[in-house]
């Protein structure tokens, strides 16, 4: 052996042994799975709506261990709600699963963050590229207790009050209903009339709760987006405001949405 031959023996590093490289490649996947475990779960609200409907789901999503937040978003155009909950996702680390209601699955649709993990639509418009909120949400005709609105003069559209109980929130305790419409949050045309770019559902996990007895956002409607979308589907007997009327059922999907994140991630790392 040449003495730079014997120089670069030595520099050569050992090789691995096998026991301990299967031992680096389990604690890694441990390492992600855990990080997957431990998504951050961030929720947007729908129209006539705010980060307090999510209450409860929040609630329990933390009692489980999970890390849970409402993201705030203004309601006044498509691009402006986007930006809102990119914002609100600066204040996350790791993966994140994001949860819609309503017209919030156009929003979490449009998020490009390569940190989400997976979508989940609760009873939710999801349009594809190049159509509006208002395109899918008149797709099949709303229901006869759905009020029709007309804008304000500053553009924005308000839920009557008389009218938001038995259209919005049906399942909802009377009292419940009647804070509900005396916080209610307006959503501006200028929202349900741009134009979506390129969905994350068409590449990322989707699961769907499409909701049985909303007046608000026909079934029907909900069931062809669901399908659209190859989202994993579940039907329930619920009214348009389920995080706040059946929130258990909201909850459930959550954690499934996350168990499949994980489970994915196992998977892809064993045959990495």
């Amino acid at each position: 052996m040449t003495v730079a031959a014997a120089e670069l023996g030595m520099l050569a590093p050992a090789a691995a042994h096998p026991r301990a490289s299967k031992k680096a490649v389990r604690a890694r996947t441990k390492r992600s799975e855990a990080a997957d475990a431990n998504a951050t779960v961030v929720l947007v609200h729908g129209a006539w709506a705010d980060g307090s409907s999510w209450a409860r789901v929040i609630t329990p999503l933390q009692s489980r261990g999970l890390r849970a937040l409402a993201a705030p978003i203004p309601l006044t155009s498509l691009s402006d709600d986007v930006a809102a909950l990119e914002r609100a996702l600066e204040r996350t680390d790791g993966p994140v699963v994001l949860v819609a209601h309503a017209y919030a699955g156009a929003v979490i649709g449009a998020c490009t963050n390569e940190r989400v993990r997976s979508l989940v639509f609760i009873s939710a418009l999801s349009p594809d590229e190049g159509e509006t909120v208002a395109d899918v949400f008149y797709r099949d005709k709303p229901s006869p207790e759905a009020p029709k609105l007309a804008p304000d003069s500053h553009g924005l559209l308000w839920m009557p009050d008389d009218r938001f109980s038995a259209a919005w929130c049906q399942h909802a305790r009377p009292e419940q209903a009647a804070l509900l419409a005396a916080i209610q949050r307006p959503i501006a045309v200028a929202a349900i009339k741009e134009k979506a770019p390129k969905p994350a559902w068409k590449a990322k996990p989707s699961w769907f709760l499409v909701a049985e007895e909303d007046r608000m956002i026909n079934p029907a409607t909900q069931l062809f987006l669901a399908r659209r979308m190859g989202a994993k589907v579940r039907s329930a007997r619920v009214d348009h405001a389920s995080p706040i009327t059946a929130p258990e059922l909201v909850v459930g999907m959550i954690q499934e949405a996350i168990a499949a994140s994980v489970a994915r991630q196992t998977s892809t790392q064993q045959h990495g």
